[in-house]
């Protein structure tokens, strides 16, 4: 019998995106890829999304001056997880939009999947603050698992 395309494409996982954002979320998330048996030539892309309520004239994906050391505070942070993994892993810190980011990086990096996690937010909180995880599932170009606290 032929593999599915599932067992196919958990079985060739290349790249994959994990949405880091600095609370014991994330380490359930980095917990997770243990479970996907990644070789060690794979590449996880850890990102971290600094939101951007105010729109800039300068890029997003470019420290500025002022955040310096907020970026600094955040990479190494991220590093410290990162050297717990079984593979290769870059860092990517950007300022925007978290899910439209997310999802810029996934296409940039073709990640074949997308690891972030999910505070379940319901009713109105969910309405008021919306939900990332939910925008990143609908437009993302590859599969999405969303890791519940």
């Amino acid at each position: 019998m032929a593999p599915t395309k599932v067992a196919t494409q958990a079985a060739t996982l290349n790249t994959v995106l994990v949405a880091i954002d600095r609370s014991a979320l994330s380490l359930l998330e980095l917990d997770f890829l243990q479970f996907l048996s990644l070789r060690p030539d794979s590449l996880v892309v850890l990102a971290h999304v600094i939101s951007n309520p105010l729109v800039d004239s300068e890029p997003a994906d470019r420290p500025h001056d002022d955040s310096k050391d907020q970026y600094s505070a955040i990479e190494e942070q991220i590093e410290i997880l990162g050297d717990r993994l079984p593979c290769t892993y870059d860092i990517e810190i950007v300022k925007g939009d978290p899910a439209d980011e997310l999802v810029r990086l996934a296409n940039i990096y073709k990640s074949d999947l997308i690891v972030i996690g999910t505070r379940g937010l319901k009713g109105m909180d969910r309405v008021i603050t919306g939900s990332v995880s939910t925008l990143v599932l609908e437009t993302a170009p590859c599969s999405v698992l969303v890791v519940k606290q």
